[in-house]
């Protein structure tokens, strides 16, 4: 199993690195580069460089608070039949 740890960490990097990538091209770069340019076809508009990173985080908040208190309501209840 130790071949596919390899291969899903690297998978995992390559695509986190590519993110990162496009996400800074996107939001550093993009910006003074003029507006007829071909290169803004490739990326979303500049709104949606906030928007998405925003309901992202939102979205693991939710799963994450949702998962907390399904661990605290099933501690709860050990608890309460011991």
């Amino acid at each position: 199993m130790e071949l596919g740890d390899k291969a899903v960490g690297f998978l995992l990097t390559l695509t986190s690195i590519s993110i990162f990538t496009y996400y800074t091209f996107w939001v550093i770069i993009l910006p003074f580069v003029d507006s007829d340019h071909f290169v803004h076809k490739y990326f979303l508009p500049q709104e949606y460089a906030i928007l998405i990173p925003v309901l992202a985080g939102v979205v693991l908040l939710s799963f994450l608070s949702v998962f907390v208190g399904l661990v605290m309501l099933k501690s709860k209840k050990k608890k309460k039949s011991n």
